[in-house]
């Protein structure tokens, strides 16, 4: 059976996200799904997958909700559920930055289509950085893109304040997996004084579903955070697994090192176990 896996986000103001949240679980459950939802002050984030019907359905109700009425999923197909249940969490951020000023629904970079990507990103003057973490960009990245070698996006300011500077690198283009980190990092930048900043509308997934891999700028796969690890164009399954300890990407061969052991180690975190916990 082919499943859709859908992922959205919306930056809007929901002071009621705690009342919401019962409601959207019992319909979601009602409908088969599975996944995770993230209801916070300054919006939702999610990433669900079920039948065609189950995804039409949680959407129809969505956008019943006014603040909702525009959401539009980016959808991948698989034949299996990645996500093992059903959650809808409440959170203080639906993308977790610790900036409160750097807040979207005020102001966000200029949208680049994934057509118009590649022209932005090989113009030499532009600054091209990778705002996730360091073992996304670690199995695939944009060509010639920094890597900011952040453990957690609360680190990104950091980064952003030592590295960059608003005189110097007065075009800035940004992306992620999916679009929601680059919000907060574009409004973040323009805060900071930054004045020319764009993002990749749609994120890496979106730019892997629309550009043949003959025109392509990406090198590698792009890390999911769920069951399926990696995508390659065309939003195909990739070739990566997942350590079961500690979460990291892992490649073939990295399974054929000594340090992996399935559901205890790998050689990410092999010499960071215990004895005890290994």
């Amino acid at each position: 059976m082919t499943l859709v896996v859908a992922a959205f986000y919306k930056f809007v103001k929901l002071p009621d996200f705690a009342a919401l949240r019962s409601p959207i679980f019992t319909y979601c459950q009602e409908q088969g799904i599975k996944g995770t939802i993230l209801l916070a002050p300054e919006g939702i984030n999610g990433t669900i997958a079920g039948t065609e019907a189950g995804i039409e359905a949680v959407f129809d109700y969505l956008r019943e909700e006014s603040r909702f009425a525009d959401l539009e999923p980016r959808r991948s197909y698989t034949e299996s559920y990645p996500f093992e249940r059903l959650k809808v969490k409440l959170k203080p951020e639906i993308v977790t930055l610790g900036v409160p000023e750097a807040d979207p629904s005020e102001q966000v970079g200029i949208y680049l289509e994934p057509q118009q990507w590649n022209e932005k990103i090989s113009n030499p003057a532009v600054t091209v950085i990778d705002t996730r973490n360091r073992y996304e960009v670690e199995i695939g990245t944009f060509k010639g893109a920094q890597n900011p070698q952040t453990a957690s996006f609360r680190e990104f300011p950091e980064y952003i304040s030592r590295h960059l500077d608003p005189g110097q690198h007065p075009e800035v283009a940004l992306f992620c997996t999916g679009g929601i980190r680059c919000e907060k990092a574009t409004a973040f930048l323009l805060k900071q004084g930054f004045r020319q900043v764009y993002h990749l509308k749609g994120g890496i997934l979106k730019y892997l579903a629309e550009v043949p891999p003959q025109e392509s700028l990406w090198e590698g796969e792009c890390f999911v955070f769920d069951e399926r690890v990696a995508l390659q164009h065309g939003l195909q399954p990739g070739r990566y697994a997942m350590c079961q300890a500690c979460g990291h990407p892992i490649s073939a061969e990295d399974q054929a090192s000594p340090d992996y052991k399935y559901d205890s180690s790998c050689p990410y975190c092999f010499d960071k176990l215990t004895p005890e916990k290994r």
